[in-house]
């Protein structure tokens, strides 16, 4: 089973998404937060596999709750809950060590995608939202980008190939498709990349990509 906690001070908004979570047979909600503190303690209190953080929470911000779960629960997977095109501080949790994020208005069978995808190992990058998140970056600092070009110049033809995929978005069997690759291939190309350019996930690569001017 795969361990849930949802965070958000809404209490509809966490109903609604536990009704949804555990529709699925192998999803569990095992906590609920109605604040960012609040996150902190359950998903210390419980084993916790995945995290659903909203962003605008009372007592401690879910940025904040993002950042320090990293520190505390490391191998805590987290998505950050957003409404569209109104967070523009959630590139900050997925620099921050987000597994992703997803709309509260996502269709059922999405979240339940996303929750999958994030326990895992992978991110979840929906791609409208991916579109808006990477548009929202400001445009890198003068030394930030010589530094994300210095990264990506140490990956061999084949891993720059695999990160371009990466960062649109796709899923490792659509890169595998992509070029002519297994998945399995697929998935170890993209840990060999991380580790090369210190990422923890999938989105944080896909922002260094935005970092060094690339499209």
């Amino acid at each position: 089973m795969i361990r849930v906690l949802v965070a958000d001070d809404e209490p509809l908004i966490t109903a609604g998404i536990r009704t949804v979570l555990e529709s699925a047979p192998d999803i569990e909600v095992v906590a609920e937060a109605a604040n960012g503190r609040a996150a902190v303690e359950a998903a210390l209190g419980h084993r916790v596999d995945v995290a659903l953080v909203d962003v605008n929470m009372p007592v401690l911000d879910g940025l904040s709750a993002i950042e320090e779960l990293r520190g505390l629960v490391p191998a805590l997977r987290t998505l950050v809950l957003t409404s569209f095109g109104t967070e523009p501080n959630v590139v900050r949790a997925l620099r921050g060590g987000a597994a992703g994020f997803v709309l509260k208005s996502c269709a059922p069978d999405e979240l339940i995608r996303a929750v999958r995808a994030a326990y895992g190992g992978d991110a979840y990058l929906s791609p409208p939202v991916t579109r808006l998140v990477l548009g929202m970056v400001t445009p890198a600092e003068v030394d930030r980008r010589r530094e994300a070009a210095e990264l990506l110049g140490a990956l061999t033809p084949r891993e720059d190939e695999v990160l371009r995929l990466l960062a649109e978005g796709m899923s490792n069997a659509e890169i595998g498709r992509g070029l002519a690759m297994s998945e399995a291939s697929v998935k170890t190309y993209v840990s060999r990349i991380l580790t090369k350019l210190n990422c923890s996930n999938r989105v944080q690569a896909a922002l260094l990509v935005r970092d060094a001017g690339h499209r």
